[in-house]
């Protein structure tokens, strides 16, 4: 399959990798079809790209919200999950909104709304954590992340 994005231009990816959010996402709900682009030569997969297909200038920077907050462990409603097909703990994909400002040192995480995909069904849903920050600050941890490697 061949789309067209904003950002990467036009791209061609495999139709098997395509991730479906049968509700959309908060507040974009016809939004339902989405791929994820990273960087394949980045080891800890770094910050990757929820794409729309639907869309071509709807991207998300998105992250593995581990990377920035270890103890990181949302409790989530079973009903959200029944959405999305049933999967071991291990076959889901918990990725978080990046914001990189033009101060990147304000650069923050949403950990209250995460993405969580079935790596095997290829359904998605967004969900709301309470107890976690909408804007998590990461530049730090990033930033000291990167020079221990």
């Amino acid at each position: 399959m061949v789309i067209n994005t904003r950002l990467f231009g036009e791209i061609t990816v495999d139709e098997e990798t395509k991730i479906t959010f049968p509700g959309g996402i908060i507040g974009f709900p016809d939004l339902q079809q989405f791929i994820l682009i990273h960087d394949e030569d980045k080891k800890d997969g770094g910050i990757r790209w929820l794409q729309s297909v639907e869309e071509p200038t709807f991207a998300m920077p998105v992250v593995d919200p581990l990377m920035v907050c270890e103890d990181y462990n949302p409790s989530v409603d079973e009903s959200f999950l029944e959405k999305i097909g049933e999967a071991k703990d291990e076959e889901l994909l918990i990725l978080n909104t990046i914001t990189v400002p033009s101060d990147i040192t304000k650069m923050t995480v949403n950990l209250k709304a995460p993405f969580i995909i079935n790596a095997t069904s290829k359904k998605a849903c967004q969900v709301i954590i309470e107890n976690y920050d909408v804007k998590f600050p990461v530049y730090e941890i990033l930033k000291s992340r990167k020079e221990s490697e």
